[in-house]
């Protein structure tokens, strides 16, 4: 009985040890499972510390210079659209010939000025012409400028009295057998109706605010030295008084113009309303969107449009009508319209791989440099040369990228997964540059455009009411449309609150083509 004891009790104890050992093996399995885990996760914050101290701390420039394959040849050797070469950066000659120039061509003080600059003379003569050895007269052998320096005259304010004359026939007065006629001189219109605001007060207050960046409270000062006693909610109701009236016409007719085109540039920014007629709080974000259209369609159009939202909606609303392709970022609202093709912008795509910061990413970043150094050369064709250039030449490199991104295994919330599914889930919108060659790899005419009311936010902050903020958008179009067009935006404003105010622009809407920015009537008197 003791040995069968001791038999059974040496199995019970070596089937407990195996079973702690299954325990522990499980268990070490389990462990493992969670470091993996977590060196894992350990990996993504490292990568997205990294990310962030290098958005940070780290240059903010997206450029780079792209560079072929050693032993690689030109693109473009032999081929019918690139005959003229072009003088790049690859070439050293005009590099030596523009450092000589520069060399030999000092700039001269005189430089700073404008051609055409009134030049004042100031004579210095002796105070006495007197020769002080025989104390004959003197006679001049010569003169030396000496020096030239900057005048400033500030500008000055007129109180400018519209005198209407009446004048009345004294013959038909003697007559008592009929009233004598009366002749009335006839005053302009005035731009706002019992208001001491002229066109060119506007046109200044407008112009400090939208090109200036000054914002109404700033202002008040200023005008206040040149003798206008005034406050910022007056200022702000001329502009928003001006806007209504005269302006919004020509912003009216610059939209319908825009919409019949087929090729837009759109992008959107936030921006703040205090008084909104949603029920939201002033804190909540408002919007406003840009729209552009093309060089290879005719003069540049930049319109704004405030909204309290960025909802698709809204892009409906303005572009009801429109047919065609809008280029744009990969924002969700742009997708599903009637009659409208979506082109992606290969500058965002390009973005997301740059922040990948990695060996992978820089592959991205130079398949997306590749094609645009090949949009360079592209530059000064015709649009139908140009997709017939982008097929030959880009589509290759765009199919090899999109191919790459697919087979490559991005997995994770990193930058590079970010990037991978950024570019994957936009194939479609990222091919439409190659099919039409009107449209730009890009959307950063769109972005450039929106710059200046970015730089204005930071400085005018909010609009008070929406009807301030929809004031801001259609002086900011007619700026931005003047500016491209190269047009004084000063002069354009006082002529067309000048001359619209008694023109019948209600009844014959087809005047105010006169008054778009790049018409033969305003290249002519309001040109820079």
């Amino acid at each position: 009985m003791n040995d069968l004891d001791n038999a059974s009790t040496t199995e019970q104890v070596i089937r407990l040890l195996e079973e702690q050992l299954a325990y522990m093996k499980k268990q070490n399995e389990e462990l493992s499972i969670k470091l993996d885990q977590s060196l894992s996760q350990n990996k993504a914050l490292a990568e997205q510390i990294r990310q962030l101290t290098k958005a940070l701390y780290g240059s903010k420039s997206e450029k780079s210079k792209y560079q072929a394959p050693d032993g690689q040849g030109s693109l473009f050797e032999d081929d019918p659209f690139f005959s003229d070469s072009e003088h790049t950066e690859e070439q050293s000659t005009p590099t030596v010939t523009y450092t000589v120039v520069r060399k030999l061509h000092k700039k001269k003080r005189n430089d700073a000025f404008l051609d055409g600059i009134e030049v004042e003379e100031v004579h210095h003569h002796p105070d006495n012409t007197q020769c002080d050895c025989c104390h004959g007269e003197m006679i001049e052998i010569g003169t030396t400028i000496a020096r030239e320096e900057a005048k400033f005259i500030p500008a000055t304010m007129k109180r400018v009295q519209h005198i209407e004359h009446a004048y009345e026939c004294k013959h038909c007065k003697k007559d008592t057998s009929q009233k004598a006629q009366i002749k009335r001189g006839k005053a302009p219109q005035a731009v706002i109706q019992r208001s001491i605001a002229g066109p060119t007060v506007l046109a200044k207050l407008i112009y400090d605010k939208f090109i200036q960046y000054l914002p109404l409270y700033r202002q008040v000062k200023e005008w206040e030295r040149y003798g206008l006693l005034t406050n910022d909610k007056n200022l702000s109701n001329w502009v928003i008084r001006v806007a209504k009236d005269w302006l919004l016409p020509v912003y009216e007719q610059m939209k319908k113009i825009l919409i019949a085109k087929s090729v837009l540039h759109v992008d959107e920014t936030y921006a703040q309303i205090i008084k909104r007629s949603d029920g939201k709080c002033g804190q909540s974000n408002a919007y406003n969107w840009v729209f552009r259209s093309v060089p290879s369609q005719g003069p540049i159009i930049i319109l704004f449009q405030s909204a309290l939202s960025r909802s698709r909606t809204i892009l409906e609303e303005f572009t009801a009508g429109f047919k065609g392709t809008l280029i744009c970022d990969g924002y969700s609202a742009y997708g599903n319209l009637p009659n409208v093709i979506f082109a992606n912008c290969w500058a965002h795509v390009r973005r997301y791989w740059l922040k990948a910061d990695s060996k992978n990413g820089q592959i991205g970043v130079n398949y997306c440099d590749q094609l645009y150094h090949l949009e360079r050369q592209f530059k000064q064709l015709s649009p139908s040369e140009r997709r017939k250039a982008r097929q030959k030449y880009s589509k290759p490199i765009v199919e090899k990228f999109l191919k790459w991104v697919d087979e490559s295994p991005f997995f994770g919330k990193n930058a590079l997964a970010k990037a991978a599914e950024y570019t994957l889930n936009r194939v479609h919108g990222l091919k439409a540059f190659l099919f039409d060659g009107r449209i730009e790899i890009d959307n950063n005419p769109a972005e450039n455009a929106i710059r200046p009311n970015v730089i204005g936010r930071k400085n005018w902050l909010f609009s008070v009411s929406e009807a301030g903020a929809k004031a801001n958008t259609i002086c900011l179009s007619l700026a931005e449309t003047a500016k491209v067009n190269g047009i004084d935006f000063y002069q354009y404003l006082v002529k067309v609150m000048t001359e619209l105010p008694n023109l019948p622009i209600n009844q014959q809407p087809e005047l105010l083509n006169d008054y778009m920015p790049w018409s033969k009537n305003i290249q002519a008197t309001c040109a820079k």
